[in-house]
């Protein structure tokens, strides 16, 4: 909640200094040194539509649930959770809707719009956005799907309660940890060490460690998500991505108000 409520000061600020700039000028000239950064951020985003759109889909989830009472939050995230209860009856839905819902009541919603809004929005500007949406769909709904399979033989053999079938389990992190390995595929170098090294250590460690199913969804979706890249890759290589400042130039010049005859 913290980091929304100073995304949403800094844009009022903002908005408030540009009108500000309009009759002052010390206000106008600071708008125009800042305006190299929020141009070229204005630029990032454009080029990423898909990952800040899903971005600001999570995030106003996140906010009802840190504003509404925690048991109807509860019953809400049950109704429209992946489970083999709801996957057994309107799968499509359960498949939409749990991708809407950050788990646990936003915890960590500062982390993943980090990891959205740097190293997916990377990887959507090289894969484009169709591309990255499947791969995102691949990693929610493959891994759900066989995440499920696993709870029903785990429930089947006696390794798992009953309970299982109708527990909770939304969130946005089987599409985060899809897109993360599809960014660590294409990644060079030293980027690309320390993207192995960062989900061996977020998605695989969990798994040894705790073996919890959700764990193991993790894994699977990460699974699949990698598997989706490298299909779409052996199709059609990488895109070249616009550099963010032609981005911002061509945004700079729709915005001056056109000479009237």
């Amino acid at each position: 909640m913290a980091v929304v409520a100073i995304l949403v000061l800094l844009a009022v600020l903002w908005y408030l200094l540009r009108a500000v700039g309009l009759v002052w000028l010390p206000a106008t000239r600071t708008v125009r040194s800042l305006s190299v950064w929020t141009g070229r951020l204005h630029g990032w985003v454009v080029t990423a539509p898909a990952t800040f759109a899903y971005a600001a889909i999570f995030t106003a989830s996140t906010l009802l649930q840190r504003s509404a009472p925690p048991n109807l939050i509860t019953l809400l995230t049950t109704i429209q959770s992946t489970n083999l209860a709801r996957l057994s009856t309107k799968p499509v839905s359960a498949l939409v809707t749990s991708g809407l819902w950050v788990a646990d009541q936003g915890v960590g919603l500062a982390g993943y719009l980090l990891v959205f809004c740097v190293v997916i929005a990377w990887a959507e500007r090289r894969y484009g956005t169709p591309r990255m949406i499947l791969i995102w769909l691949s990693g929610h709904v493959l891994g759900s799907l066989l995440t499920a399979l696993v709870e029903v033989h785990a429930i089947r053999s006696g390794k798992a309660p009953h309970s299982l079938a109708v527990s909770t389990d939304v969130g946005v992190s089987y599409i985060m940890v899809a897109g993360c390995v599809a960014a660590v595929l294409v990644f060079r170098g030293w980027l690309k060490i320390a993207g192995v090294l960062a989900m061996a250590v977020g998605v695989v460690l969990p798994v040894i460690v705790h073996h919890t199913i959700w764990d193991l969804g993790h894994l699977l979706a990460t699974l699949c998500g990698l598997g989706m890249a490298a299909l779409l890759l052996a199709i059609r290589p990488l895109r070249i991505p616009i550099p963010v400042d032609e981005v911002t130039a061509g945004l700079a010049v729709r915005r001056r108000p056109r000479p009237r005859h």
